[in-house]
């Protein structure tokens, strides 16, 4: 990926060039495939974070490209990926992909005139942009409502707990597969016996399915521990413990699940540190006949949550404090069609996310390797006869 440069050419200083000049041969080479969409994707990336192109101009050229087929979704949702790790003074995020792929399926009208060109792309661009996913139109406070905070109109939010009460929220639809993300900054400091939960869960208690993230707090100096479970049809206790490689309280980090018909990735960050297999050949349950909400809380466990519980919550500490930020759900919506949940075609069903690619296999071996520190599949004293998932490899 291209490094920001120390400075800016001139040109790109003062704008001494007229963009739609600059992205017409882009855009006629995408149509024409005269060049491959890496040569076109890089220089755009560069652009962007030089602030040399204006956002509505790069994104209309890859609309454009995504409609001729020029450009295939995973390039697209890779540039825009890209584009958000390495630009954050844009806009962008990750819920621009999917109207940006609608956008360029729709009829697109062939016109001489290069200006109606650029005026559809600039206007094609600008719908694009979409609106950037916030809390107050995707989730709801499920409890404490006094305890969290609404920032940046509802872009980010706060959770408080202290010996009065935690809080949390949920989502205010339900999905099936797809992607859900968020960026935590977690409880700083002292932070023995809290915990910070971010999961997905069906609204079957007996049959309930569910996918967790419970970060378990710490005393001072200690690193983080983040736990996952994975609840199919009733069935849990597949809990597995890592500690985190960084100090996810001094900054925002993104926490994300990837559910697919094929399996389920526990990211944190770009890292893969947990994939669980569908293995309903070997008769193991997998999570797939039933929607989930998602959630997240801030609350009371220091009967069990650090060190077993022999470390209690410093209420002397409190307030605790947990930020969030950048709420990202692709999904079948549930009520919504039918037929989504089963459309091979959605983007998380697409042979790029059927299997970790070589850079997240070797992230998750290190991962393995140097940061778990429990697993149930190698717990003989709970399993003595390895459940038959933990056979199945990545």
């Amino acid at each position: 990926m291209y490094e920001r440069p120390n400075s800016r050419p001139r040109q790109l200083d003062e704008r001494l060039y007229n963009q739609p000049l600059v992205l017409g041969p882009l855009v006629l080479a995408l149509r024409t495939r005269a060049l491959d969409p890496p040569f076109v994707l890089g220089p755009l990336v560069l652009a962007l974070r030089t602030r040399a192109l204006d956002p509505p101009f790069v994104l209309g050229p890859l609309a454009l490209a995504l409609r001729t087929g020029a450009l295939d979704k995973t390039s697209g949702r890779a540039f825009i990926q890209s584009a958000a790790r390495h630009s954050p003074h844009l806009p962008f995020h990750n819920n621009f992909f999917l109207p940006l792929h609608i956008l360029s399926m729709a009829t697109f009208y062939h016109v001489r005139n290069a200006s109606v060109l650029f005026l559809w792309v600039l206007v094609s661009a600008g719908c694009v942009w979409g609106r950037p996913a916030t809390f107050l139109q995707d989730f709801r406070v499920s409890w404490g409502d006094s305890h969290i905070t609404r920032i940046d109109q509802g872009r980010a939010i706060q959770l408080r707990l202290d010996k009065t009460s935690g809080c949390g929220f949920a989502s205010n639809k339900k999905y099936m597969f797809g992607r859900v993300s968020m960026k935590i900054k977690l409880v700083p400091g002292d932070s023995a016996g809290t915990v910070t939960a971010f999961y997905l869960k069906s609204d079957t208690d007996n049959v309930r399915d569910e996918l967790d993230f419970e970060f378990l707090g710490n005393r001072t100096g200690q690193p983080y521990t983040v736990q996952t479970n994975i609840y199919a049809h009733g069935k849990g206790d597949r809990e597995q413990r890592v500690n985190l490689w960084f100090d996810p309280s001094a900054d925002f980090h993104t926490y994300s699940v990837l559910w697919n018909h094929r399996h389920i990735v526990f990211y944190v960050d770009d890292f893969p540190i947990r994939v669980y297999k569908n293995n309903e050949g070997r008769g193991v349950p997998y999570p797939k006949m039933q929607a989930m909400g998602v959630y997240s809380s801030l609350w009371d466990a220091d009967n069990w949550a650090t060190r077993g519980g022999l470390e209690k919550i410093d209420w002397s500490k409190a307030p605790f404090f947990a930020d969030y930020k950048d709420f990202n759900i692709e999904g079948c919506e549930v009520p919504g069609p039918a037929n989504c949940a089963s459309n091979p075609r959605n983007w998380w069903e697409g042979a790029a996310y059927q299997a970790l690619n070589a850079i997240e296999a070797r992230r998750y071996r290190w991962v393995r390797m140097n940061h778990v520190i429990y697993d149930y599949c190698t717990d003989k004293s709970r399993y003595p006869i390895t459940p038959p998932e933990c056979l199945a490899g990545i």
